[in-house]
């Protein structure tokens, strides 16, 4: 191989150790003399490709984030309105389920890059991005159907990642009754009809009711803006 290719195959091989340490160990128990030892390489082979741990993960990440965005597009084809919205959401339930310890160990890292701001800063750039790309997916996916969020479209984004982060944690306790149809079925009360003014607003003695699933088109929410 050339030194490029060589070079490619070193930082492959990091990642992969690193995501298999990261995972077992957590952000904060994993070490670079861990993830070198798990490459089968030396500490300066890992040097040569990063900087350090945070730089190490912030990489792991950026390829995660390309991978699930892949992921989603092929999820999103096709679907439309309500029931593409949760399609999408179910499988990426089913994704955040399979991969707890993932799910866990970016909170974790979240929680450590808040408290150092270069590092924040770097992180919220690659956050910004995943938000903006899944918004734009969900927009598409819903528009088909003829919907859209009550809310900003970047809010309703952010919500459903925040929601999903909440629920990783309940389900960390071992028990919990908030399930993926709860949280789908959540995200359905906050659709109206595309092209729906401003003062488009609920019957609010049915949005919880048992009459709230006969239209999911008609306004659950006042809409925000």
């Amino acid at each position: 191989m050339t030194r490029v290719e060589q070079g490619e195959r070193n930082r492959a091989l990091v990642l992969a150790a690193a995501r298999r340490v990261f995972l077992e160990r957590g952000y904060a128990g994993a070490s670079l003399d861990a993830i070198a030892e798990d490459a089968g390489f030396s500490k300066g082979v890992v040097y040569s490709q990063f900087a350090g741990k945070p730089d190490l993960f912030l990489a792991l990440l950026e390829q995660r984030i390309a991978e699930r965005a892949e992921q989603n597009a092929r999820t999103a084809s096709g679907l439309a309105g309500l029931d593409g919205l949760t399609s999408l959401l179910q499988a990426n339930a089913r994704v955040s389920q399979e991969g707890g310890d993932w799910s866990r160990l970016l909170i974790e890292f979240r929680v450590t890059a808040s408290r150092d701001p270069a590092l924040n800063a770097r992180y919220a750039a690659l956050h910004h991005h995943t938000v903006e790309l899944f918004a734009e997916m969900v927009a598409a996916v819903l528009a088909r159907g003829g919907v859209a969020p009550a809310y900003p479209m970047r809010a309703f984004a952010e919500l459903i990642f925040a929601l999903d982060s909440g629920w990783v944690l309940e389900r960390a306790t071992g028990h919990t009754e908030l399930g993926p149809e709860l949280l789908t079925d959540l995200m359905s009360r906050t659709l109206v009809p595309l092209g729906a003014d401003d003062h488009t607003v609920s019957d609010t003695s049915s949005a919880g009711g048992p009459d709230a699933h006969d239209d999911h088109t008609e306004a659950l929410v006042p809409r925000t803006s």
